[in-house]
């Protein structure tokens, strides 16, 4: 089996995005809830959700987040990476059956091998979800 790395510090430059687009399904929430116990109704109970100002179940905010880190752990920098910092607001709510896309860019090439990086999670009508940005340690 051969190993496979991530793109190092000195490999990455300002601007190189990676992208990984997803649809959120029922089951994704469900396990979700179950493995990190956030059984919260606003994300499991339809009829409880319903009463909200979403108007129905909304997919756990830390789900987007979640898929943001699977970039930076699988395509950019990729494998090898170690998560140090992230700061997310969350902007819209994401629902069963919305397609988000988490993109994140190399904004700076930091001190100490660290890589600052814009993180953002849009949805299939482009309106951004979750924002803001990461700080990583690139493979060596």
């Amino acid at each position: 089996m051969t190993s496979v790395k991530g793109k190092t510090y000195d490999e990455l430059n300002v601007g190189d995005a990676g992208v990984q687009t997803r649809t959120v399904t029922d089951a994704d929430v469900v396990i979700f809830g179950g493995v990190t116990g956030d059984l919260n109704p606003a994300h499991t109970n339809e009829v409880y959700a319903a009463a909200t100002p979403f108007e129905g179940r909304i997919a756990h905010g830390m789900l987007s987040a979640g898929y943001i880190s699977a970039v930076l752990g699988m395509t950019l920098p990729g494998p090898g990476t170690i998560y140090l910092k992230q700061v997310l607001e969350f902007r819209a709510p994401v629902k069963i059956g919305d397609t988000i896309t988490a993109t994140v860019e190399v904004a700076e090439k930091m001190e100490k091998g660290r890589v600052k990086l814009s993180t953002t999670c849009t949805n299939q009508e482009g309106k951004a979800v979750v924002t803001r940005e990461a700080i990583v340690l690139p493979p060596r």
